[in-house]
């Protein structure tokens, strides 16, 4: 006669998580747009108009994804009162790790004094924060990691084709972290995501590395873009994203506070702010007239920004959406730190 299984025993659950703490750091190279007009036959003018940037901040030679990272996350465990010591899991959305492995969570991880905590990088190009949000958000509320540090974290300059007129002059290089950790009520809303793969070329590297590999003249992989196809992808088909996503918190435009959409072009946020119907008092997050498009980066670099010049508080509600390469997306509603 088999012997009854012994039943697992599971976690200690939460009730909810919240975002305790963050902070971001961007590339100490200031580049303007007119440092970038010239290789592609376009002005400060063209670019204002097409992208609303007016700079965009590079890294200097040396300084890495980690680099970046590090800053970030000491910043953001300063803000929550944490040491690396307290945190149970450490996750990096990057697509610029040049490293296979290991991770740069784990690097990070190690140089926070973060070990043992577990450590693992998500590749999910510009939605990589917002999909590690929402995984920080399920460890915590199933008692796996009582602390996690979420970093987005970004040296695109790396990939930049100086010629290239479809993305390379959107990009920028900084780093953003979050802390998240338990609390009574929800604090990170319920995560509304998907993919469309069939849409991957829309924006994508001219060739995958074991091209440079098999043939060294195929040169260095960069970035390209259908800019006409993520437009429209992004303006139209973004904004019920998010629109599910106030719905899946239980809340509407008129409840939150700001609104921090990936900062991948101006125009795709005014498109997107006209598609919500927001009332003119939410605060925007339009870091990219500043920074520049920094993938995994930017929704919390935009975030950091709205907090430290006032333009919104601690508790309130912000909306967040992340879209980019893949094609990927995910959206949900935090309360701010």
């Amino acid at each position: 006669m088999t012997p009854p299984r012994a039943a697992l025993r599971l976690a200690e659950t939460s009730a909810g998580s919240r975002i305790l703490g963050i902070g971001g750091v961007r590339g100490d190279i200031v580049v303007t747009n007119d440092d970038v007009a010239g290789p592609i036959d376009s002005s400060d003018e063209w670019i204002v108009q097409r992208t609303g940037i007016r700079t965009r901040r590079y890294a200097a030679p040396g300084v890495g994804v980690v680099e970046l990272a590090e800053g970030a996350a000491r910043a953001a465990l300063d803000h929550a009162g944490l040491e690396g010591s307290d945190l149970d899991a450490v996750i990096v959305a990057t697509t610029t790790h040049w490293e296979q492995t290991p991770s740069a969570a784990a690097l990070l991880a190690h140089r926070i004094g973060a070990t043992p905590a577990s450590a693992f990088d998500v590749s999910a190009a510009c939605a990589g924060y917002t999909y590690a949000v929402a995984q920080a958000d399920a460890l915590v509320r199933a008692g796996v990691a009582r602390h996690v540090l979420v970093v987005g974290s970004e040296k695109m300059s790396e990939f930049v084709d100086p010629t290239d007129r479809s993305i390379s002059f959107l990009l920028g290089d900084g780093a953003g972290a979050v802390v998240v950790g338990p609390a009574p009520d929800a604090g990170i809303g319920p995560v509304v995501w998907g993919s469309d793969g069939g849409k991957a070329p829309a924006i994508t590297q001219t060739h995958p590395w074991n091209a440079l590999r098999d043939d060294p003249s195929a040169g260095w992989p960069t970035l390209r873009q259908d800019g006409q196809t993520v437009f429209k992808w992004a303006a139209f088909q973004m904004a019920p994203v998010a629109e599910k996503a106030l719905a899946a918190a239980g809340v509407g435009a008129h409840d939150i506070q700001a609104f921090v959409p990936h900062q991948a072009n101006m125009r795709i946020i005014d498109q997107m702010i006209k598609q919500l119907g927001l009332p003119p008092e939410v605060a925007i997050g339009r870091d990219i007239a500043e920074t520049g498009n920094t993938s995994s980066a930017s929704i919390p670099l935009a975030t950091e920004r709205l907090l430290r010049e006032g333009a919104v508080t601690s508790g309130d509600l912000a909306l967040q959406i992340g879209f980019g390469a893949g094609l990927v997306y995910a959206a949900q509603v935090v309360v701010l730190p």
